[in-house]
This record gives C-alpha cells, sequence and structure tokens, in this order.
C-alpha cells in the first residue's frame, strides 16, 4: 500500500515538473508552506441492508491537521499540493459498525488564487483534485482509495510580506460507486466487507487555522 507520505510526495513532484515554465518572476514569491489545524465534520455511508431498507453510517467531527505547499506562477496565484488527515470513528446502530476507528486523508493538487485588496487581509479561493483514502483501523479491514475534489475559500492576515495567518474552510466531495462494498477482508467464512454503500458521494467540510510562510 502507498503511504500518504510517498503520495504527497508523488503529487508535489507532478506538480513542479508541469508548471516548471511558468514559475514566479524574480519580484514575485516563489514558495510558500502553511501546516494547519482544524476540525472536519460530515460525511457518510448510505448502507444496504440486504432488506430492501437503507440506514447510515458516519464519520464523526473531530480534530484534522495538514500540510498546503505552494509554487506560484505569478504574484497573484500558485499550483499547490494539499494534504490533510483526521482521525475519526464510525457512527452507526449497527453494532458491527459502531466505533470502528477510521483514518480519512485527503492528498490533493490544484491551484489558489489570491485577491489582494486590502493590505489587512487578502481572499482566496482554491480548488484541487486527488484522492481520498479511507482506513479503517481494526480488523485488518481494506483501506479504500477515492477519487476526490474540494472547493476551499477564506483569509489570509500578512504580519509581514513572509509571515501571514490563515483562516479557511474547505469542503470535500468523494466519490464513491454505488451499490458497491467498502472495508472488506477475507475469512474462513469468505469474505466479509463492512459496508455495502448505496451513495454515490461522501461530503465532508473542513476549519482550517494556519501559518503561511512565503519564501
Amino acid at each position: 500500500m502507498i503511504t500518504t507520505q510517498k503520495w504527497l510526495a508523488l503529487a508535489f513532484t507532478c506538480v513542479s515538473l508541469g508548471v516548471g515554465p511558468l514559475a514566479a518572476r524574480a519580484d514575485s514569491p516563489t514558495f510558500e508552506f502553511t501546516p494547519f489545524v482544524g476540525g472536519r465534520l460530515g460525511g457518510g455511508f448510505d448502507v444496504d441492508n440486504g432488506d430492501g431498507t437503507t440506514s447510515s453510517a458516519d464519520l464523526g467531527a473531530g480534530v484534522s491537521y495538514g500540510l498546503d505547499l505552494g509554487l506560484y506562477r505569478d504574484a497573484h496565484g500558485f499550483y499547490e499540493a494539499l494534504y490533510s488527515t483526521q482521525q475519526t470513528n464510525l457512527d452507526s446502530n449497527d453494532p458491527a459498525l459502531r466505533n470502528i476507528d477510521i483514518d480519512v486523508d485527503y492528498l490533493q493538487i490544484g491551484g489558489t488564487a489570491l485577491f489582494e485588496q486590502d493590505e489587512r487581509y487578502v481572499p482566496y479561493v482554491s480548488f484541487t483534485i486527488g484522492a481520498a483514502l479511507l482506513e479503517p483501523k481494526q480488523g485488518g479491514y481494506s483501506s479504500e482509495t477515492k477519487f476526490a475534489i474540494s472547493l476551499g475559500t477564506g483569509l489570509r492576515i500578512p504580519f509581514n510580506e513572509r509571515i501571514s495567518a490563515t483562516l479557511g474552510v474547505r469542503g470535500y466531495l468523494t466519490f464513491i460507486d454505488s451499490n458497491t462494498s467498502l472495508f472488506c477482508t477475507s475469512t474462513s467464512a469468505g469474505s466479509q466487507c463492512l459496508v455495502k454503500s448505496s451513495g454515490s458521494t461522501l461530503f465532508q467540510g473542513e476549519g482550517q487555522l494556519g501559518l503561511t510562510v512565503r519564501f
């Protein structure tokens, strides 16, 4: 299984190679990094109970953290590689699903546009595409890697030319094949899966507080 660190390194390498000719001018910043902490909520699976009814298995709200790397195209925008992770659990009326710990990681590449209208704050909009990795931590169940996109917006509050506080919100939309089994493991009785999903998407929202350093 590819680790999250390898996914992040690969994503940022692809961005760097693809946009090298468009690097920022000498009078503009060229690179930045933003470690952040936040809170993530929402997200759940519509579970097919096998008798014509459905129930839900929701992801619990909790703390998230991550890192956003930016390679500037010009003074008003940059290409980015984003990693965000959350350790949470499944919340369900089904005893087999209740309190199963699960890590939810997003590995994304995309871009951010900056709108410098005021010296006190700088609004921004970000759009990324990439992968969501969902990994149960008990029972030997398999992890799932799905296509995901995200849209973020917020404000930067500059302390000086190099350092800013970043306040933002971001929504993550993960695409899941409907009527598919997730988080499976092999047993002596055959294959066993935690969830048979009847939905096609999973949405989570995240509030972020970060510290941006530009070079």
